[in-house]
């Protein structure tokens, strides 16, 4: 009974521990944005340049699609037949934790 007892315990544990993370991962996220500076170009709640706001792209775009908008604009403009003008500045050198934790911000903006 103990070692049941136990087993949901740390099941339970880890269940809230999930979303904490997840809302860690956002949280730097958005340090991210603030850090590259990305609201000269983009807006989010109307905080920013809003030519291109960012409001809802989580619910739009895929993981993947926003990490190649972020790394990789020129494909992701091509592939999305965006000609918006000026294009955006790729980040291919931003280190792989920052740029997972943009994405989930970017998620996370429904």
């Amino acid at each position: 009974m103990r070692a049941v007892m136990c087993g949901l315990l740390v099941a339970f544990g880890l269940t809230l521990a999930a979303p904490a993370m997840a809302q860690d991962k956002v949280a730097q996220g958005a340090k991210v944005y603030d850090a590259q500076k990305c609201g000269i170009c983009h807006a989010i709640a109307g905080k920013g340049n809003k030519k291109f706001p960012l409001d809802g792209v989580g619910a739009k775009l895929s993981d993947a699609d926003i990490k190649e908008w972020i790394v990789d604009p020129k494909a992701a403009a091509a592939k999305h037949k965006s000609e918006a003008k000026p294009p955006m500045k790729a980040y291919p050198t931003l280190p792989a934790g920052d740029l997972d934790a943009l994405v989930a911000y970017m998620k996370s903006l429904k």
